[in-house]
């Protein structure tokens, strides 16, 4: 059973930093992609940032370009999101996600408050 599981986010001032974590388990991740998405209040969850199997390539939504970075370590089932420079902006319930046999697969979230 593939379950996903967020941590790390909490309320932080504008220009600050977090780091989030999402803790995979019941298969091998290292055999998928995965990626962070986000959902504001009031607006459709989107796309934030992925990573390839062995993280040789990442892919971030333009936004959030130069100031958050997605790393993962394999060995752990382990992906994070680090987030710096921090705006109101992304205030939002952040997801850690997997796509497996076309099947997706979502955590519950951790919810990421900036305040300005």
């Amino acid at each position: 059973q593939v379950q996903l599981v967020e941590s790390g986010g909490g309320l932080v001032q504008a220009g600050g930093s977090l780091r989030l974590s999402c803790a995979a388990s019941g298969r091998t991740f290292s055999s998928y992609a995965m990626g962070w998405f986000r959902q504001a209040p009031g607006k459709e969850r989107e796309f934030v940032a992925a990573i390839s199997r062995i993280g040789g390539t990442t892919y971030y939504e333009d936004s959030v370009k130069g100031r958050f970075t997605i790393s993962r370590d394999n060995a752990k089932n382990m992906v994070y999101l680090q987030m710096n420079s921090l705006k109101p902006e992304d205030t939002a319930v952040y997801y850690c996600t997997v796509e497996i046999r076309s099947m997706d697969y979502w955590g519950r979230g951790t919810q990421v408050t900036v305040s300005s």
